[in-house]
């Protein structure tokens, strides 16, 4: 097992016995909601800690640990000590997650293109890849709390519809800058290969 993979392991690892913990306390104390959000930390800890067990995946680090480190954001510090309070936090989170996503959109590409297709490919789709895998992503979190709010009486969209609209915006900004690097990044990767030859 090589160095990365046993890091991802005890980060996740850590991760899950905290938010696990805290799920018990939480639920002794007859505080349901804390209980609740300590418990979906437990999964959401959970999905790089089983990817790095049962599958082969070579794993970006800075993406896990980014992805953690958003997870104790929203889930430690914005859910369980009310940071989201701040009105500040929510937004601030979302333009940090659509910059993870355009980043985990980036990773995801180079595991799955073929390398040779690096020389035929357009700045142009890598920038529309990007910033579309990044909005796809807070879309589906917008899904999450939408539903987490009808089906368990959860307060994930204090707002309603102007939080859900900003935190949209504010996935697509952080998308956006990254997906502006990658296309940029894209065309010199290119230039350089088409002046070597």
């Amino acid at each position: 097992m090589n160095r990365n993979r046993k890091l991802v392991i005890g980060l996740c690892l850590l991760y899950v016995f905290f938010m696990g913990g805290l799920a018990i306390f939480y639920y002794m104390n007859e505080e349901s909601f804390k209980a609740l959000v300590a418990v979906s930390g437990v999964g959401c800890g959970a999905v790089p800690l089983l990817l790095a067990i049962f599958t082969k995946l070579n794993f970006n680090m800075p993406l896990i640990v980014s992805y953690l480190i958003f997870l104790v954001g929203s889930q430690y510090l914005g859910s369980i000590l009310g940071w989201y309070g701040n009105g500040w936090w929510d937004t601030f989170l979302h333009l940090i997650s659509g910059s993870i996503l355009g980043f985990a959109g980036i990773a995801l590409y180079e595991r799955l293109v073929h390398r040779e297709a690096d020389k035929e490919i357009s700045p142009w789709f890598i920038f529309l890849y990007v910033l579309s895998f990044a909005v796809l992503g807070g879309v589906i979190w917008e899904i999450y709390e939408f539903s987490s709010d009808e089906f368990f009486n959860m307060t994930l969209q204090g707002g309603g519809n102007r939080d859900t609209m900003l935190d949209l915006i504010a996935d697509t900004a952080g998308g956006l800058l990254i997906a502006v690097w990658a296309g940029v990044r894209t065309r010199v990767k290119l230039k350089k290969m088409s002046s070597g030859n």
